[in-house]
């Protein structure tokens, strides 16, 4: 059973944080300076990869690399087969939401997790009860 003080990070935030020209810069660079215990997914690591790269260039790719290898309360859990068939069955129950799989993924994990924190600028992110940090600041 996860702590009471656990997060979901999505990719929203931590683009936020890593990028001082984002909306809600200065929401997540507050909460990252003291946060608690943190989780998220490797799909939210490789879309964050991703946009990097195609927004900036590879080098930005990978210092966004980089900052998820040394935030250190985020722990990154994979996405294997068990996980995928959960978030597509939560596709399917949302199929009128723009979800991607990461997000199902994320979705998942925080029920699997029974996480009720989640650090994110993706409002769908909400759809199973989650407390959004963007609402709370």
């Amino acid at each position: 059973m996860a702590a009471r003080t656990e997060a979901y990070v999505d990719t929203g935030a931590l683009i936020a944080f890593a990028d001082g020209s984002d909306t809600y810069h200065p929401l997540f660079r507050r909460l990252f300076a003291r946060p608690p215990g943190l989780v998220t997914t490797t799909l939210v690591v490789a879309e964050g990869h991703g946009w990097f790269l195609r927004r900036f260039d590879a080098a930005r790719g990978l210092q966004f690399l980089a900052m998820i290898r040394a935030l250190k309360p985020l722990r990154v859990c994979a996405v294997g087969p068990t996980e995928q068939r959960a978030a597509t069955a939560l596709l399917r129950k949302f199929s009128d939401q723009p979800l991607t799989l990461a997000d199902a993924a994320g979705l998942q994990l925080m029920a699997a997790r029974r996480i009720r924190n989640c650090w994110s600028t993706d409002r769908h992110l909400g759809l199973t009860g989650a407390r959004l940090v963007i609402h709370e600041h």
